[in-house]
């Protein structure tokens, strides 16, 4: 079952990250007026104690090594940041959404009604063409060098899964050339970048293991206990993933499937800053 995700707004500032909590490296290259750079690549380490802060940062509970945090808020410092970017939808700002609208990027149906996430408000940005993909990724590559500006280690674009509310207007291939050109970018500026939810068959609203050949380097999971999709996320990507119930149940379940090799946590399903938290 796709899962719909949970996002937020915030403010952000830079913060420096502390060696030694991370996992292995990858190399990416970067190509810039002809001389080749290369950025190191960490994606967070494996089971790590996480937190999911998308709703407004706080101080992370203790022992917490692995903090998920909105593209506006602060990294916390002294820990791995991964920066939450809502990369195919609009956030329900009036500002954002007038940006998006004045550049025509703005998912229309045959009738020329925008087609909106309905759980969410939010209206599905267009990356049906080559020349529409990569100017809403110039825009959002311009949110993740602010991301790594302020010091994230990782990037979390949410609604990879937005082709399967697009009323059949974007398609799995749309989705995949579209979040090549934000991992690419990523990378080149030394950005894990994970697959958010998506898991499975394209009729589910999945991808199956195209993002991960497409160089996804870990991923970020809701509710795959509630609905016994964990083995799918750790059949792609090992131990990299982190997972995030909101049910006691989903919770339980994730903990006994996987909790014993990857990062498990229950939040509230407004991620608020004071709601409930806990890990296994």
């Amino acid at each position: 079952m796709a899962i719909a995700s949970r996002r937020v707004l915030a403010l952000a500032l830079g913060a420096l990250l502390t060696t030694g909590l991370f996992a292995s490296t990858a190399e990416a290259q970067e190509t810039q007026a002809g001389v080749s750079r290369v950025a190191a690549v960490t994606p967070p380490a494996a089971n790590a104690k996480f937190d999911y802060q998308i709703g407004g940062a706080y101080t992370p509970p203790s022992g917490v090594t692995v903090v998920s945090r909105d593209r506006q808020d602060d990294p916390a410092s002294g820990i791995y940041n991964i920066c939450y970017v809502n990369a195919f939808q609009t956030q329900p700002i009036q500002s954002e959404i007038d940006m998006w609208r004045a550049k025509g990027l703005t998912l229309k149906d045959s009738r020329g009604k925008e087609v909106v996430d309905g759980q969410w408000d939010e209206i599905l940005l267009d990356i049906t063409t080559d020349a529409k993909r990569r100017a809403v990724a110039a825009v959002v590559n311009g949110w993740i060098d602010g991301c790594a500006a302020d010091g994230f280690k990782a990037v979390e674009p949410d609604n990879l899964d937005s082709f399967s509310r697009s009323q059949n207007l974007i398609d799995e291939q749309d989705a995949i050339a579209y979040i090549s050109l934000l991992i690419s970018h990523a990378h080149s500026k030394g950005l894990a970048i994970a697959q958010k939810n998506t898991i499975g068959d394209l009729g589910d609203g999945g991808i199956g293991t195209a993002g991960r050949d497409a160089g996804l380097d870990f991923a970020v999971a809701e509710e795959c206990g509630r609905y016994s999709e964990c083995g799918g996320y750790q059949a792609l990507y090992g131990n990299r993933v982190i997972v995030i119930e909101y049910t006691t149940s989903g919770f339980n379940k994730a903990c006994t499937a996987v909790g014993a090799s990857v990062s498990v946590v229950q939040r509230d399903t407004a991620v608020s800053p004071n709601g409930p938290y806990q890990a296994c």
